[in-house]
């Protein structure tokens, strides 16, 4: 059990590190193995930031024993085999893509407390849990609903919509490809994907292990977790549970993440394996919604410097001629949302599964999940500053505006495999089938009042979040996939990849105001029916150094994400493609390793705004660059 005391602070805003000492082994422990738009009407601008939503400090020590026997981890944990990029079963190295693996003992090493804070750790990664769509990210020139979010290989929506933030205690390891990654992920993975795998029972000695922190911001995080066989022969289990109070400066603000997860394995045969697993999350957050940038000439404003700088207009009273702005040194910890202000999740994820060796070359895997969600915002989201309405002394007054939606998501669905491993001309292949299909009902209920008022800069009156009257959106996705991966090694050392997808996605939407009528032009439907996929090769030209390169495309809709289309904007999905190539060291030592990659990604069909129309299919954007992310770990006893 360890203690910490490093100040922990808002993760958008502070990145001080608590220092840990590993967990005390409370059980034997297992043998270690190796656009620019106009203001528009008050209304206009609300409707924009709810479709937005309509998108829908560091780790102190966690379990850092591991019983499940595997390779030796590198820096860039490439041994490790992932459900991102490709379902072959073969390891991150052996993609031809940039892949890179977290695992739970990195984490640990480098003070990772949440998912957001896990995926910043990777190279070329950025991140952060905005308060209308938490756990967001970045790569490769692309973000939001570009980069697709799993959880143990399942897509849930788009990211902006379903992403929440997560402790990191109960997970074995992150997996990140950055690149187009339809082919595994679906729609949407234009940027790249993100899968969150949950730690799974082992076989061997019951292993138990605990961990807490406090810091000075009076925030703790604690947890325990166990794992190992049980009694009954062929019955193996792992638990876990564990709760973050991670309170911000700002005043009344705070996230509160709690988890609690399990899965049982069982051996029925030598052949065939059964699993069922199922975890509960929940966070309760008052978040920080910003500080209201002033103009630096305004009377009686006590500038700060070296935070903001530039021109400023309001926005959200119509703009004006832009000025120098800043903030007001007195308000960088006023907190200007209402006193009963409230956002957060609850999550339940059901799935069970088998694996069956049917011969030596010949396995099914399949997975059945039920995933049920609820989440919920209901705040102040606006706070700019007036110097225009006398209401206060001085004249300065904060112009204030809510919103309040609530979702609650449906989704069930089934991901099989078919793995057959053959030798064609004396070369080793393997071949996978997969097929999946998915039901997924999105409900949303939001505000349409958005009630505003205004306080005082220096001393607000916060009060509470006043009327409200919802409207009804019903979203429903029918998804259905079938795709065909393989390797042949034409040689020991040079191998072809490929694989293609085809997906037949079903969408339908209907919408009452809030007096329960049907809105225009509801309810409406479309079809889409993507085809993706990827080719490319690895070559292991000497020991340590192997030569990849790739083609692979991807698709997502032109306008938004796919659950807060309109009828009345482009239904059309952008194509995306990427060239890629690159070379992966590892040193013979295996503690050092580095992955070389220089790329380009095209995304076509996507949209601008235009006068007088809400969107316009333009030509594509690009991205290109090179990287060199080297890694390396210090040494261990």
């Amino acid at each position: 059990m360890s203690l910490s005391s490093a100040a922990l602070a808002q993760s958008a805003t502070q990145d001080n590190r608590s220092r840990e000492v590993g967990p005390v082994i409370v059980s034997p422990p297992a043998p270690r193995q190796a656009p620019a738009v106009s203001p528009g009407t008050q209304k206009q601008r609300a409707a924009r930031r709810a479709a937005g939503r309509n998108r829908g400090a560091p780790a102190v020590a966690v379990p850092a024993t591991q019983a499940p026997s595997g390779p030796v981890q590198t820096p860039l944990n490439t041994a490790a085999v992932t459900d991102v990029g490709s379902r072959l079963g073969i390891t991150a190295r052996e993609m031809p893509a940039t892949v890179e693996v977290i695992s739970q003992r990195t984490m640990q090493d480098l003070g990772i407390r949440t998912t957001t804070d896990v995926a910043k750790a990777a190279v070329g990664v950025t991140g952060g849990d905005a308060p209308g769509a938490p756990a967001i990210f970045s790569m490769r020139g692309f973000s939001g609903d570009q980069i697709s979010t799993l959880y143990n290989g399942i897509p849930i929506g788009p990211s902006t919509m379903t992403g929440r933030p997560m402790d990191v205690a109960g997970l074995q390891q992150v997996e990140i490809i950055k690149g187009p990654d339809s082919l595994v992920a679906g729609l949407g993975a234009t940027g790249g994907a993100i899968n969150y795998v949950n730690k799974a029972p082992h076989t061997g000695p019951i292993v138990n292990d605990a961990f807490t922190s406090y810091d000075s911001f009076n925030g703790y995080r604690a947890g325990y977790g166990s794992g190992g066989s049980t009694l009954i022969n062929g019955l193996d289990y792992r638990f876990d549970i564990s709760h973050f109070n991670n309170k911000g400066f700002i005043d009344d603000t705070y996230s509160k993440l709690s988890n609690v997860s399990g899965q049982l394995n069982y051996r029925v045969n030598e052949n065939l394996r059964i699993w069922g697993a199922t975890e509960y999350r929940q966070d309760n957050d008052r978040f920080y919604w910003g500080t209201p940038l002033v103009p630096a000439n305004a009377p009686g404003i006590v500038p700060t410097y070296g935070v903001v700088s530039g021109l400023w207009s309001n926005y959200y009273l119509g703009g004006g001629t832009p000025v120098p702005v800043t903030i007001d040194a007195r308000t960088l910890t006023t907190n200007y949302n209402v006193l009963d202000n409230h956002s957060g999740a609850g999550e339940l994820w059901l799935r069970s599964g088998f694996q069956w060796d049917i011969t030596n070359n010949i396995s099914l895997k399949s997975q059945v999940y039920g995933y049920d969600a609820h989440r919920h915002w209901f705040n102040n989201e606006i706070s700019s500053f007036d110097q225009t309405v006398g209401n206060f002394a001085g004249a300065q007054s904060i112009y204030r505006e809510r919103l309040a939606l609530d979702h609650a998501q449906r989704l069930y669905g089934n991901i099989t495999d078919l793995t057959v491993n053959s030798n064609l001309g004396g070369m080793d292949n393997r071949f996978v089938a997969t097929v999946a299909a998915s039901s997924n009902q999105f409900n949303v209920s939001q505000d349409t009042l958005f009630f505003n008022d205004y306080v005082d800069l220096l001393n607000p009156d916060r009060g509470l979040y006043g009327p409200r009257s919802d409207e009804k959106i019903y979203t429903h996705l029918d998804t259905a996939s079938l795709s065909f991966e393989d390797r042949l090694k034409l040689t020991s050392t040079f191998a072809l990849i490929g694989g293609i997808r085809f997906e037949n996605i079903e969408l339908s939407r209907t919408r009452f105001d809030e007096n329960g009528l049907l809105k225009a032009n509801y309810p409406f439907s479309k079809t889409f029916n993507p085809v993706t996929g990827r080719i490319g090769y690895t070559w292991d030209i000497a020991p340590g150094v192997m030569l990849y390169s790739q083609y692979a495309t991807a698709a997502d809709p032109t306008v938004a994400n796919i659950f807060i289309l309109r009828p009345t904007t482009p239904l059309l999905l952008t194509t995306s493609r990427t060239y890629e190539t690159g070379v992966k060291l590892l040193s013979a030592d295996k503690r050092a390793e580095a992955t070389f990659s220089a790329f380009d990604i095209e995304r076509k069909n996507v949209y601008v705004p235009e006068s007088g129309i809400l969107f316009n299919v333009a030509g594509k954007m690009a991205s290109k660059a090179s990287r060199l992310p080297p890694r390396s770990i210090r040494s261990r006893a």
